[in-house]
């Protein structure tokens, strides 16, 4: 029986990759063994045994970017977690060990690869995570989702498979279209702009979208399918009643979102890695609005490597509120913007990318 390791986490962005790999890896070998390594406390403690899969925690804990007390127990946890990942290996015995990024795959690999056991890294964004870069060196596989990723790795590592993603992310058919304006309670003669702004929301897409009821949508010739976030629903909820807009669908939280996609002309979102690699695949024209916040301005990286390409457009986070809605409203304006941005967008898909890393990871068994 071959046994698997898989380790990361910390965001979604880590963790969905991480289990559409194992589910790949599953199909592919339905008698394997896989086991997860996070950090304690993280939300793949949670979700990856909703999924099915065994997890150990380390206590591993990411660097503070600005100074705090947190940061002089860090070498503690590091060496904690390291001698932890040593004894996983030990008794797990994986036949290769996977990295999908994010603090917690660090000791697990490291620990891995001075065992000599075969190690891959999969790498989501097109600027390389601090930890992925740290790890190149001793892994024997890079899977990227991205061009130009050899100025962080070993160009004869990397191995172009796109980033993995759900099933249910596909172009978009006409039957879905209509089931989408049924479901979402949309006008189909209408034009409609998609706003997510994940699921928990982000402040300034919808500050620039409440700006727009406020100044336009009283005369606005397209509609609005707004997703503002659980953790803005009370101030949402507020504002809506104050200002009710008739061409605007909030929600808190999408959960179709493959009808939201099929029937969205443009689509205004963060700049995440699974987000636009889900949005790749779907073939929607965009406009992304990388968030500020993020460690080594990871979506901006990620957006600019589709923007370059006439695949995508973006607003900066710091002009969102003042140019956002009219570009939006410009771009719906411009069919021939949108089917060209389509055009290339979809270029940049990679369905199958879960089954080509799980085919290099069995590439690597002994």
């Amino acid at each position: 029986m071959r046994r698997f390791i898989i380790s990361g986490g910390g965001t979604g962005g880590h963790i969905f990759p991480a289990i559409s790999i194992a589910d790949a890896l599953r199909a592919e070998d339905p008698e394997c063994e896989i086991l997860f390594v996070g950090a304690k406390g993280k939300m793949e403690m949670e979700r990856v045994p909703k999924a099915g899969y065994k997890i150990i925690g380390l206590p591993v804990a990411g660097l503070q970017r600005k100074l705090s007390l947190k940061n002089l127990v860090l070498p503690f946890k590091v060496l904690a977690s390291l001698v932890k990942a040593r004894s996983i290996l030990r008794n797990f015995k994986p036949d290769v060990a996977v990295g999908v990024g994010g603090y917690a795959s660090a000791p697990l690999l490291m620990a891995a690869s001075k065992m000599g056991i075969p190690c891959l890294i999969q790498e989501q964004n097109s600027y390389a995570g601090l930890t992925n870069r740290k790890l190149a060196a001793h892994v024997q596989k890079i899977c990227v989702a991205y061009d130009g990723m050899e100025r962080f790795f070993p160009a004869e590592k990397i191995i172009f498979t796109g980033n993995p993603l759900r099933d249910d992310i596909n172009p978009p058919t006409e039957a879905q279209r209509r089931e989408g304006y049924e479901y979402y309670g949309l006008d189909s003669k209408k034009k409609t702009l998609f706003v997510v702004g994940g699921s928990l929301g982000a402040r300034t897409l919808n500050e620039s979208v409440q700006k727009w009821i406020v100044d336009k949508s009283a005369e606005a010739p397209f509609q609005i399918l707004w997703q503002s976030g659980k953790y803005y629903k009370d101030e949402v909820d507020a504002f809506l009643k104050e200002h009710p807009a008739a061409n605007v669908k909030n929600l808190t939280f999408i959960d179709r979102m493959d009808l939201a996609y099929a029937v969205a002309d443009v689509i205004v979102s963060r700049a995440g890695a699974g987000t636009i690699s889900e949005l790749c695949v779907e073939g929607k024209a965009t406009i992304f609005v990388p968030s500020p916040i993020v460690a080594e301005d990871h979506q901006r990286h990620n957006a600019m490597a589709l923007v370059d390409k006439g695949a995508a457009m973006m607003v900066l986070d710091a002009e969102a509120r003042e140019k956002l809605m009219d570009t939006a409203e410009a771009l719906l304006a411009d069919h021939d913007k949108i089917a060209s941005m389509e055009r290339e967008i979809l270029k940049l898909g990679k369905k199958r990318a879960a089954k080509d890393i799980a085919d290099e990871v069995l590439k690597l068994c002994k």
